[in-house]
């Protein structure tokens, strides 16, 4: 289990990667928790970071107890990343979330194992989702939004 110091004691099933250059935190944060750690987990990254935009989201991935908090943070504010963090992108069109690895593991996946950084993805084939890697494998996770915190 994951932890931060007694802070969103949650068992993250996804695989974490991210970098570790601390100059390069201009992404958007995605923290996963259940719902019984939520609000000490929106609590303790109000209380630690400066939020860009003064929004934190959180969504909930359609049936499970899991939910995804999604922030950006000054990167001159950041000493330390929070436990079950990954890093995210996110395509606006389509509410896609999505990680380098699992956008690599899609074109691979609809590319017939070849992998083309020119390969044009069909977004709305992945509306309202978080796309991620799970033991190295492609996973589609749908989502909806939970909630919106003014921080």
């Amino acid at each position: 289990m994951i932890s931060d110091k007694g802070n969103n004691m949650y068992n993250m099933r996804y695989d974490i990667v991210f970098s570790e250059n601390t100059n390069d935190l201009n992404k958007l944060f995605c923290t996963f928790t259940d719902l019984e750690n939520l609000d000490d987990l929106i609590e303790n990254i109000r209380s630690k970071y400066k939020i860009i935009y003064n929004k934190i989201f959180v969504l909930e991935i359609l049936g499970e107890n899991e939910y995804i908090v999604t922030y950006n943070v000054d990167p001159g504010n950041v000493s330390s990343i929070p436990s079950n963090t990954i890093f995210v992108h996110r395509k606006k069109e389509s509410n896609t979330l999505y990680s380098i690895n699992s956008l690599n593991g899609l074109i691979a996946k609809l590319n017939g194992g070849v992998l083309d950084t020119k390969f044009q993805i069909n977004w709305s084939d992945y509306k309202n989702s978080i796309l991620l890697t799970q033991n190295g494998e492609f996973n589609q996770l749908k989502t909806k939004l939970f909630r919106i915190v003014n921080t």
